[in-house]
């Protein structure tokens, strides 16, 4: 997915090159226009989300491009295990935010959900309350998975090895922005919503009775409850409109954009001349 998505971006410039030079090729800029810059100000209006994307997917290239055994002992130096949490427990819940589990596996679902409940997520809720939500999801979410952890060992339920495991926070993080999403969620959307936290986060706790499962579970209603909360103090708000902020790209073909006639000092509007303008021609008064 992601060789696709540099393609698709490349691909792009080259075509707005090509339009300086090729007419059928400035045209189709020009058709594409208007869902580019819906794409612009959807990232705009979703910084942290994007912004972390771009954190764990280049962390992610980074265990593409090392050995495997290098990477395996990395997250497990940096992830939050009930040694690392004893040790420096904010430093592993920082660390392992950072890194995807499983070697990179599932990227591509990762940066779809993202890019597109969370994102959504982050529009209604604002950053400031979607980043409280994350932290809740992620932080309570570990805390409450190693409190299972250590009550297994003491217990006897489970090896000492447990103590040393990687359990890494990206995925912590995009439940509980997606249980914040579905509780904004009406009619169909919600059915979609519950279904696929029901399948995705429920499910895999009845079917492999996994620690991690279980954590999952944890976060996705520790950020459920945080958004909750969240929306008791204040309701969501209207996403922003940001595409008249955006810049228009500077036309193709010479073509000089219509610009609207500027007020005279006399504060009538439209009456003043443009730049570069003569007071002759049709209409102009005789000296």
């Amino acid at each position: 997915m992601l060789g696709t998505f540099v393609v698709v971006v490349i691909g792009w410039y080259v075509l707005r090159a090509l339009g300086l030079v090729w007419p059928p090729a400035g045209r189709l800029v020009g058709r594409c226009e208007p869902w580019t810059r819906r794409a612009h100000a959807w990232v705009l209006s979703a910084p942290a989300t994007f912004c972390y994307v771009a954190i764990f997917t280049a962390s992610t290239l980074v265990q593409y491009s090392a050995p495997p055994k290098l990477i395996d002992l990395l997250t497990t130096l940096q992830s939050t295990n009930l040694r690392n949490l004893h040790r420096a427990p904010l430093k592993a819940l920082i660390d392992s935010a950072l890194w995807v589990a499983d070697q990179g596996q599932g990227l591509t679902l990762y940066v779809a959900l993202f890019v597109s409940v969370v994102a959504w997520a982050e529009r209604r809720y604002g950053t400031p309350r979607i980043l409280l939500v994350w932290l809740c999801g992620h932080v309570l979410g570990s805390l409450l998975t190693a409190l299972v952890e250590t009550r297994a060992l003491e217990t006897q339920r489970a090896p000492a090895r447990l103590a040393v495991t990687t359990d890494v926070g990206v995925s912590y993080i995009m439940v509980s922005g997606c249980a914040a999403a579905v509780l904004l969620m009406r009619g169909p959307w919600l059915v979609a919503g519950v279904g696929g936290l029901a399948f995705g986060v429920a499910g895999p706790v009845v079917w492999h009775h996994s620690l991690w499962d279980l954590g999952h579970l944890f976060a996705t209603l520790c950020g459920l409850a945080a958004a909750w909360a969240l929306l008791q103090i204040a309701p969501p708000r209207t996403p922003p409109n940001l595409g008249p902020c955006l810049p228009r790209p500077a036309p193709l073909w010479g073509r000089t954009p219509a610009t609207p006639p500027e007020d005279d000092p006399d504060g009538r509007p439209g009456t003043a001349t443009s730049a570069g303008a003569t007071q002759d021609g049709p209409g102009a008064a005789s000296p």
